[in-house]
């Protein structure tokens, strides 16, 4: 009768143990978490704020609170670059020589200062960064004179574009003589006559480029 009564007395002693086992902070019930745990499954730390790994851990269970130094941190991802805005394309504008200038002369007449009005009306709805001048002869006289007499239409033109405004540094201009007819070979045939001063009118040829951006 004894020995039952101490058979009665362990097995409920073990199963007290058991209940308080289970309700004590700090133990690892699961067997598959890298940390002691408490009844409500939050991380126990000691007084100092460190953690008890079990000896189930890896580096690979790591958490912020108790180790940070293993968790990656994640990285912001960056701004895309905000896309370029493409630059208008340059305007190109042909000022015929009869328009701005009489025949083999290089000084601008009426309805070529006309014209260039117009040209820097228009630059004012663009933030203006170069103007290229290039002047242009016909076949007639040498190439020395035709060089000369084409740098000069576009030097005309420069001064008075500067003279309404435009900044000197801003406009370039450049010479090419009769290097560069218009007109094609044969086209206009003949001495020289007013019939083929005329015909070869296209060669005779101021070309502006304006290149800017819209504000």
């Amino acid at each position: 009768m004894k020995i039952i009564q101490k058979s009665l007395v362990l097995t409920a002693l073990l199963g007290i143990s058991a209940i308080a086992l289970a309700q004590t902070p700090g133990i690892d019930r699961s067997g598959n978490v890298g940390y002691l745990v408490d009844g409500r499954d939050n991380v126990v730390k000691s007084g100092t704020g460190l953690c008890w790994r079990t000896g189930y851990w890896t580096p690979a269970m790591a958490v912020a609170d108790c180790d940070p130094d293993l968790v990656k941190k994640e990285v912001p991802a960056a701004k895309a670059a905000p896309a370029a805005t493409p630059k208008p394309a340059a305007q190109k504008i042909t000022l015929a020589a009869d328009t701005l200038f009489d025949f083999d002369k290089a000084t601008l007449r009426p309805e070529g200062k006309a014209k260039l009005d117009e040209l820097v009306g228009k630059t004012k709805n663009i933030k203006l960064e170069v103007i290229i001048a290039v002047g242009h002869a016909d076949r007639f006289g040498t190439d020395k004179y035709n060089q000369k007499l084409s740098e000069k239409r576009a030097e005309s033109v420069k001064a008075y574009l500067v003279s309404k405004g435009i900044e000197p540094n801003r406009v370039y201009t450049e010479g090419k003589g009769k290097k560069q007819p218009v007109t094609k070979p044969g086209e206009c045939k003949g001495p020289k006559s007013k019939k083929v001063i005329a015909c070869l009118q296209p060669d005779r040829r101021v070309e502006i480029e304006v290149i800017g951006t819209t504000q």
